[in-house]
């Protein structure tokens, strides 16, 4: 066992996810944060807060800017975020007259949060696309397959016959649901995030919600009426529907573990995991996954509640639990929806007498 198995570079083949991986890298969050800092730039200059050369000096280095990355972790090993040592790094990088122009109004939570932000987005439009050809993969199986007969089973115990139909609908109807769930916590967490030092925006005067208008709309956010540092409700919501969605194909996962069977023989799987003593095995690895990492994300989803408990108007040790958990929470979800899609397409429901 190691620290994480999303990046493991060999426990990752059963449950990592490399495109959604990518969005929480190192390199993508400073990315993310870059491109905060230079579009409030441009909405500060924009709106005369800072002058245009200014502007236009400070996108030109953010363009180049190669971060010393050990400075960076001697930083936020002090400061307990990363922003102060990158602000450092960049004002170092610049014209000394364009030095105090960088970050103006601005505060490192604004940049962390704004930073999630951009790459949330990102993440759930891949969770979308991947859970709309979930549900049509589901759809042309109860298609093919629909009518077979099956055991239904009620607290593991034989029940009556029933159409494969009605076990695919249990699993296609709740992903048709998260869909719509994943769609209104969107709303939730593509927004801006831009306070200043306790929410007010006080060194923007009459200036802030402009410039926080021209932000959201350069970075493709929604502009909420005031900063949310320490309202965690969205995240939490987030968290939520990453769990529904992961627990929705866990469930499916199980039922798939058990009517794969020997005994039971109703589904049979396409591929199967190999054992080392036991050579004439198929193990439903796959469907096993979706288990693990619905439970998993069962398991995290608690830790970001806990986080809901902002003190006051900031957080430090609230907002880093969130750190620890969520990106984890993604990936997980993507992975499970990946090897979902796997196992569908490689799946076929036996008749049988029943």
């Amino acid at each position: 066992m190691t620290i994480s198995v999303f990046d493991h570079p060999i426990l990752s083949g059963l449950l990592g996810d490399e495109e959604l991986a990518h969005l929480f890298s190192a390199r993508a969050e400073l990315d993310a944060m870059l491109k905060f800092e230079a579009a409030l730039a441009e909405a500060e200059a924009d709106e005369g807060v800072i002058p245009r050369p200014a502007a236009e000096a400070i996108t030109a280095t953010l363009a180049r800017f190669s971060p010393d990355v050990a400075g960076l972790k001697a930083g936020v090993a002090q400061d307990g975020v990363v922003v102060p040592a990158l602000v450092r790094e960049l004002r170092a990088a610049l014209p000394e007259d364009v030095r105090a122009h960088l970050h103006f109004g601005a505060t490192s939570q604004d940049v962390i949060d704004t930073g999630f932000a951009l790459r949330a987005r990102d993440a759930m439009a891949i969770l979308a696309r991947r859970l709309a050809g979930l549900i049509d993969a589901l759809a042309a199986l109860e298609t093919r397959d629909g009518q077979t007969k099956v055991m239904a089973h009620t607290r593991m115990q034989a029940a009556i016959p029933v159409s494969a139909s009605r076990k695919i609908r249990s699993w296609r109807e709740p992903l048709i649901r998260d869909v719509r769930r994943l769609e209104t916590v969107q709303g939730d967490i593509a927004v801006l995030h831009f306070g200043g030092a306790a929410g007010t925006l006080d060194k923007l005067g009459h200036k802030g919600e402009a410039v926080a208008g021209r932000l959201a709309a350069r970075l493709g956010l929604a502009q909420p009426d005031h900063a949310r540092h320490s309202e965690r409700d969205g995240i939490a919501a987030f968290a939520s529907v990453l769990s529904l969605i992961s627990g929705s194909l866990g469930k499916m996962g199980q039922d798939i573990v058990l009517a794969a069977q020997s005994e039971i023989g109703e589904i049979e799987l396409a591929a199967g995991g190999g054992s080392s003593a036991m050579p004439h095995k198929k193990n439903p690895v796959a469907a096993e996954a979706l288990v693990t990492l619905a439970r998993f994300n069962a398991t995290l989803v608690g830790g970001v509640h806990q986080a809901l408990v902002h003190e006051n108007e900031r957080s430090g040790a609230a907002w880093t639990l969130e750190w620890m958990l969520l990106p984890q929470m993604v990936v997980a979800t993507g992975a499970a929806l990946l090897k979902a899609s796997e196992l569908v397409d490689g799946l076929a429901f036996k008749a049988r007498s029943v």
